[in-house]
Parts: C-alpha cells; sequence; structure tokens
C-alpha cells in the first residue's frame, strides 16, 4: 500500500470521466470527419509504435490506472479486456500473488513522495500471465494534473529484459574466468570501482557498490603506490597495461596478484578498464624471500660494521678512561709517597694532601660521569621536583668554579636579565650539573687570561604557572671545528685538536647535559667559530614557587649608585633597584665614580650606598674605596661585588673601607637584604656566612657508626670524632641492631648506617630497629652512609625509615649539615 498522509486515500476517481476515444473500424480511414478524430488516431498509431508501455495513473491507494497503451497488455500478457474485468484497472490487485515486487513499487514511489521529487526510475521484474516475469525499466514523472483531488502521474515501461539477461550471462562468463574480474572507472581523483564478478567480491569481502579501498587493490603499501604512479598516466591514456599489485584477502592473509587490465569502453572521456586479477602468490614469495634474504645479508653486514665501530668507540673509551684515571691515580700514589717520605715537613705534607684532595675529587668526577651516562642508557635516570632558588645555585657555581677560574686568570661575569622570579620548583642538582658541564668546559678549553660570561635571562612563557628561563654561557676559547659540534653530544667523542689533547675529560660530559636538559622538557644548542670561542645556549621551564606576595618595595631619600666597567652589568643592577623602588645612577669606571661622589657630597646630597665591582681595569674596587673614604669619609656604606668568593679579598677590601660584599649576579632578594643590613641599618638577621663560619661543636652527642669496611669505618670515625662527637661502631646490620636494643632509650642521638653489609644489610637493620617497641625507636634519626648512590637507592633507604642519605666518598659539608639537623637541637 502507498501511505502518503497528504493524499486522500478515501476517493477513486471514476474511469469514464477521462475515458479516451476510440475509433469505428467500418469507417474509412480517409473518411474520418473532424480535426479531434484525426488527432486521437494519430495518437493511438504513435503508442502502437513506440514499442514501450505508456500508461496514466492516479496517486491514491490502489494506484489506479487510468489509461494505457496496447503495448502495456502485450507486455504483461493480458488481454484489455480481461485485464479490467479480472483486477478492475487496480495494480494492487494484479501484484497479489507478488508481494516482492509490489512492496518494491510502493517502497520506491513513497520514498520519491517524501524526498519531495517530481518522478522515479526503478528496474524491476513485472509478473505476466503465463507466470514468467520479465525485467523492465520502470519510468515514471508525476504531473500537475489533478483528479478528484488525486495527483496524476505518467508511467513510461520499458522492456529490459534481454539486456539484463545478457548481463547475468557475461557475469557466468567473468565467474568462470582463471582469476578475479572487475571494472574501474579511471578519472583524474584515481580509480572508480563499477562492478565485479562474484569472485572478486567474495574475496575481497566487496559490496558492489563498496569497491576497494586503495585503487585497484585493498591494501596501502610502498609497493602498491609505486605501481600506480608508474602506469595511472598511461591507463588515463587507455593503453594496455600489467603489472603486479599487492592485497590481503578477508582473513588477513597476504597474496600477490598479476593484473592485466585492457580499455573496454569511455565514459564523459574517462577509460573504462576491464582488469583481471590472477594469484601469483607463490611465485611472489618465493622471489620476495630472496629479496629479504640478500636485505638481511646487507642488515647483517650493516649491523657487522656498526658492531666493530661500537667495540672501536669503547676501546678508545676505555683507553682515554685509562689514561684519565690514572692521572689522579697517579697524583694520589704519588703524593701519598711523597708525603710518607717528608712526614716531618708540615708545609710540605699539606701541600701533598691539598693535590691529594684535587685528585680525589677529579678521580670521583670521572666515575659519576660514567654511571650518570649508564644510567641516562638504561633509562634509569629520575628528574626530581624541589624547591629552590635560583640566587643559592649561582653561589653555588661561584664557590665551586671560583678555583679553577683564579688558577687560570679568567674574567668571569654573571648578569641577570628581567628575571621577575628567583624561587622556582625543579631539579636542582641536576640543573647545576649541566651548568657545570658547559662552564668547566669553558674554563678549561679557554686559554689562561680569557673571557667568560654566563647570562640569566626570564623569558615570556607560554605555560600558565611556568617560567621560561634562557641560560647563556660564552667564552672566547679554542672554539670547535663544524664537523666536531655535529657529534658534541655523542658520548666518549672529544676533538682531537694539538690545542686540546692534554686537557682531560671522558667525552661523556655533554652528552649528559643533552639528556638531562632533554629530560626535563628543555634545550640547549651551540654555537662555536674555531679558535674564536663558543656559545651555549640552555633553555628550560621551571615552575614557579607559589610565593607569598613579599613587599621589597624601600624607602631611601637618595639614590644609590653603581660602579661597573661592563655596562650591562650596571643596567641590569639598576633594574633590580628599579624593581626595589629605589633611585640609582651607574658609571663605568672608579675614576667617574669617585667624581660623581664628590659632586654629590658638596651639594649635600650624598648616596645612600654605592656598590662597586671588585674588579676593574686601571682603578679596581678596593683602591676605588680607598680613594672615596679618603675624600668623603666613612659615612656612605660601600659594598664590593663580584662574581667570585671574595674570601682571598676580605682583609685587603677591609681594611680599604668597604662595609660588606655581594656576589654577581645581584638578585631582587640579595640586593633587598644587603640594602636593609647596610643602608637602612636592619641588623636583627645574622649573616649566612658568618655563622656558617662558626665552629661546630657537638661535644656530648653519642652517634653509632655502622661500618663493615675497616678503613671508611675509620675515616668517618675520625671526622666525627673531631666535631666532639662520641662515636661508637657497629660492623654490620646485626651488630647495631643489638647495640640499640640493649642501650637506654635516647642514648645515641643519631645512627650512620652502611646499606650493604655481611649478616645483615642496612636496609633491614633499620626496619628492625623501627619495629622495636621502644620509644625512641620511631624517632631516632638514622642516615644512610653508602656508596650506593643512585636514586632507587635513596628511595629504598627513605622506605626503610631512614631519615637521609649520605653518599660515599664523605662530603664533609654535607655532612655537618646533618649532623646541624639532626644533633644540634
Amino acid at each position: 500500500m502507498i501511505k502518503a498522509t497528504f493524499f486522500p486515500f478515501n476517493k477513486i476517481w471514476p474511469l469514464q470521466e477521462r475515458a479516451m476515444p476510440k475509433m469505428d473500424d467500418s469507417k474509412n480511414r480517409t473518411g474520418i470527419d473532424g480535426n479531434e478524430a484525426v488527432a486521437d488516431y494519430e495518437y493511438h498509431t504513435l503508442m502502437r509504435l513506440l514499442g514501450v508501455s505508456v500508461s496514466k495513473h492516479l496517486l491514491d491507494e490502489n494506484y489506479t490506472l487510468v489509461w494505457a497503451n496496447d503495448y502495456y497488455y502485450r507486455l504483461i500478457g493480458w488481454p484489455k479486456e480481461e485485464y479490467e474485468a479480472r483486477f478492475h484497472n487496480r495494480p494492487d490487485l494484479y501484484y497479489a500473488n507478488h508481494q516482492k515486487q509490489w512492496n518494491e513499487l510502493v517502497e520506491t514511489v513513497t520514498s520519491t513522495i517524501k524526498a519531495d521529487r517530481n518522478g522515479y526510475n526503478l528496474v524491476t521484474t513485472m509478473p505476466r500471465k503465463d507466470g514468467s516475469h520479465i525485467w523492465v525499466n520502470i519510468s515514471n514523472v508525476f504531473s500537475d494534473e489533478y483528479v478528484n483531488g488525486y495527483q496524476v502521474s505518467y508511467t513510461v515501461i520499458t522492456n529490459i529484459d534481454d539486456q539484463i539477461r545478457m548481463q547475468k550471462e557475461q557475469s557466468v562468463t567473468y565467474d568462470n574466468l582463471p582469476g578475479f574480474v572487475a571494472r574501474f572507472q579511471v578519472n583524474e581523483e584515481g580509480f572508480r570501482f563499477l562492478g565485479a564478478n562474484e569472485r572478486f567480491r567474495d574475496f575481497f569481502d566487496s559490496s558492489e557498490q563498496e569497491g576497494l579501498a586503495f585503487g585497484l587493490s585493498n591494501v596501502n603499501t610502498e609497493k602498491n603506490r609505486r605501481v600506480y604512479l608508474q602506469n595511472f598516466s598511461r591507463m588515463r591514456r587507455g593503453e594496455r597495461v600489467h603489472f603486479t599489485l599487492q592485497a590481503t584477502d578477508k582473513t588477513g592473509g597476504n597474496l600477490w596478484f598479476q593484473v592485466n587490465a585492457n580499455c573496454i569502453d569511455w565514459i564523459n572521456d574517462n577509460p573504462v578498464y576491464l582488469v583481471i586479477y590472477i594469484d601469483i602468490t607463490d611465485i611472489t614469495e618465493q622471489r620476495e624471500l630472496q629479496r629479504q634474504l640478500e636485505e638481511r645479508s646487507v642488515m647483517l653486514h650493516d649491523a657487522l660494521q656498526t658492531a666493530e665501530r661500537a667495540n672501536r668507540s669503547k676501546s678508545e673509551f676505555l683507553s682515554r678512561m685509562s689514561h684519565d684515571i690514572r692521572t689522579p691515580m697517579n697524583a694520589i700514589i704519588g703524593m701519598t709517597a711523597i708525603a710518607g717520605t717528608h712526614i716531618d715537613d708540615r708545609d710540605r705534607v699539606k701541600d701533598c694532601l691539598g693535590k691529594i684532595t684535587l685528585s680525589s675529587k677529579l678521580l670521583l668526577g670521572l666515575i659519576n660521569e660514567v654511571l650518570d651516562m649508564s644510567r641516562i642508557e638504561s633509562g634509569n635516570l629520575a628528574i626530581t621536583e624541589e624547591e629552590f632558588c635560583l640566587n643559592d645555585m649561582l653561589q653555588n657555581l661561584v664557590t665551586i668554579l671560583q678555583p679553577s677560574v683564579m688558577a687560570k686568570q679568567h674574567t668571569f661575569d654573571i648578569r641577570a636579565h628581567h628575571l621577575r622570579h628567583e624561587n622556582v620548583i625543579g631539579d636542582p642538582q641536576h640543573i647545576q650539573q649541566v651548568f657545570l658541564n658547559i662552564l668547566s668546559n669553558a674554563i678549561k678549553y679557554t686559554p689562561a687570561g680569557g673571557k667568560i660570561m654566563f647570562d640569566i635571562r626570564e623569558k615570556p612563557s607560554n605555560t600558565a604557572g611556568y617560567g621560561l628561563y634562557e641560560f647563556t654561557f660564552e667564552d672566547n676559547g679554542y672554539g670547535m671545528k663544524p664537523e666536531f659540534i655535529e657529534k658534541l653530544f655523542s658520548p666518549f667523542e672529544r676533538a682531537d685538536d694539538a690545542d686540546v689533547l692534554a686537557v682531560q675529560g671522558t667525552g661523556l660530559g655533554m652528552a649528559i647535559s643533552r639528556n638531562i636538559v632533554k629530560l626535563i622538557n628543555g634545550d640547549i644548542k651551540v654555537k662555536s667559530t674555531y679558535r674564536k670561542g663558543s656559545t651555549f645556549t640552555v633553555e628550560l621551564p621551571l615552575k614557579l614557587q607559589n610565593e607569598s606576595s613579599v613587599d621589597y618595595c624601600l624607602f631611601m631619600k637618595n639614590a644609590i649608585l653603581v660602579v661597573d666597567d661592563d655596562r650591562i652589568a650596571c643596567e641590569t643592577t639598576c633594574e633590580r633597584l628599579d624593581e626595589l623602588g629605589i633611585r640609582n645612577e651607574w658609571v663605568l669606571s672608579g675614576e667617574q665614580a669617585i667624581q660623581k661622589i664628590a659632586e654629590k657630597h658638596q651639594s649635600g646630597k650624598d648616596f645612600s650606598m654605592v656598590i662597586i665591582d671588585l674588579k676593574m681595569p686601571k682603578m679596581d674596587g678596593i683602591e676605588t674605596t680607598r680613594l672615596i673614604r679618603k675624600q668623603i669619609g666613612s659615612d656612605i656604606p660601600i659594598l664590593l661585588a663580584s662574581a667570585y668568593d671574595w674570601m682571598e679579598y676580605e682583609s685587603k677590601a677591609l681594611a680599604s673601607g668597604a662595609n660588606g660584599f655581594l656576589v654577581k649576579p645581584m638578585l631582587k632578594s640579595a640586593l633587598a637584604y644587603a640594602i636593609k643590613k647596610h643602608a637602612m641599618k636592619e641588623n636583627e638577621h645574622a649573616s649566612v656566612v658568618e655563622s656558617s663560619r662558626q665552629k661546630r661543636d657537638y661535644k656530648g652527642k653519642k652517634v653509632l657508626l655502622v661500618e663493615d669496611n675497616e678503613l671508611n669505618r675509620e675515616i668517618a670515625e675520625v671526622i666525627l670524632a673531631e666535631s666532639g662527637i662520641r662515636v661508637e661502631t657497629a660492623k654490620n646490620g646485626q651488630e647495631a641492631l643489638e647495640r640499640f636494643m640493649s642501650s637506654s632509650e635516647g642514648y645515641y642521638g643519631l645512627i650512620f648506617m652502611d646499606l650493604q653489609m655481611p649478616v645483615m644489610g642496612g636496609l633491614e637493620s633499620t626496619r628492625k630497629i623501627r619495629s622495636l617497641s621502644r620509644k625512641d625507636a620511631q624517632i631516632v634519626p638514622i642516615v644512610a652512609m653508602t656508596a650506593n648512590a643512585f636514586r632507587e637507592d635513596v628511595e629504598a633507604a627513605k622506605t626503610a625509615g631512614m631519615n637521609e642519605h649520605l653518599a660515599k666518598p664523605l662530603d664533609i659539608d654535607r655532612l655537618h649539615q646533618i649532623l646541624d639537623r639532626f644533633i644540634s637541637r
């Protein structure tokens, strides 16, 4: 049934209203009178000669037949009178025993009406009186004519039974060909699938409309793409082609086909190809296997060469390491022997011990670099997040590098630009390690008397809560050749220039640095000109601390004078003073400073404070201070600033009249503290330096030292005892546990525990101590003192219940920090 809600299905148009006029066969055709009769005759004659069915229907619920030409009745095999008597011109009754075809017709009409189209075209089968079916093409047009409220449609039915049967026979032929057969139209955009035989569709699991996903195949391989590229232009010209393609069946299995394609037609100037696929998988697989064997032979050859290069690199590395390790070891052994033969010569022994210490630190650095590289390559290098201050890190760098800088008489300056946030969150140890690697190289590979610059700049960040920091290291040293820059960050690589061959190193520092920077999501770049110098740029995103609002704005009546021969240093220091709300001026020499201060003094508007660079040409900071004091007295505070530790110059500086010292770069917090202390006379906070110089004394404190190695135990015992600590020892974890259990509560103020020991290790001993029921078992500080220095060792120690981790060889300053923290309460 046709269901269209906008049609009044309850009306049936009577056929008598529009019946076609009939001819009177008894009359002579030439004797027909009137134009209307002639027109009717010509119309019916045309309908008979067309050879197609033409009919007129109402769009009611029965699709009622209004009129049809004679060919309609010949097509269905029913005489007109018999059709009208049996089916009453109702196609629904005619199709009563053929519901499949009727439903198809109804669905087509309904969808056409819903889509608001004015007609449809349908290829279907039509039943005939003799019980057979024929294939027809129904073309229908909805007219603007209405009868009794029903729209009229005109239908043309064409007999296409012969064409369909021919196609079916052709399909049967396709299905019996040795292979898969398909038709494609080759357009400018590619291959348009037109149809295929059943074997093709079954193999590729493809419908008649879907075709293949990738051109003539269902896989997108490099080989297939090359084949298309080679043959597409030929196929666009209609040429015959044949080639090999890879495909997969519906189970995912790989096959190879010989494709033979011939142009059989053209549609809109685009060739139509009949393509036959012949399975040649067995042959192709043999060829592919041969190709793979050849490729693997080449791969094995390349792998062998790579392994040989790796072995050579390792051999060269071991050779270099042997040299680099033997050099400090030779110094340690040699200086020990010399000290032993001059045991009564205090100065000689002291000199030997200093050189032994220096060589030991070099040796430890070599070992640490090798271990770091090993951890990086195994993926075990972890990045931590902790709060730290950039100013503190810079001071550490100055302290560590000063001996090397002074030894080679370098000029070393640190400058900060637009540094708004000093307190950040990151991995200070690893960041400091990167900076030390770069600066140490700058010092080593710059001839004596060179210049090294370290600039820090805070740049705008696109990530909320993070600052983007750029650290630039520039020197005027030996520089690097372009070919070495390309392998600078590779492990074990060192320049082979004659100028630098004598410089000690493992070739690991820059490889380690780059890996650390990448782990922090940063970047490291280098520019270098051979024999002119190098510039390294490290960019790091660092999380900003959630700082409470600190008011650094300081009220001062008069300005502060900054004196430095480096214009940029003057400008950056004055930027910090501007941020603090303090007026300022600057000059570029001691002579200009003396003149400027004298002018201000004569006008009665003295500077509130003067900051003078320690090392300036012609007249240095100490001499400038002395002359200022000579001219205007001691009323104005004068601070000396330097990128070096000032301890070496302390006595001379204080004698010249200096009030204090500042370490470059002068960040906002350090400047604010110095101004409050010296210019505003706020001395309630004791100097950090002064407190660090106080002699440590832990008399009366008892420490349990757990160490199985006799020599290590002796070293630690002597160092601790020198601070007034009473030291008791245990040789393993079991002995330590027994000593602790037998002691009174609170007897030990601290336990130093080795990790790897016989009988019972330090981790197990710590866990057992923590599990005891006595009150001090949970609160006694236990510190790992061990050569197990990896991050996982630190975490394991803390998980077992230890409070801190102290790596061997012992860092004396770190040891005293731990003692200050735990037993000086």
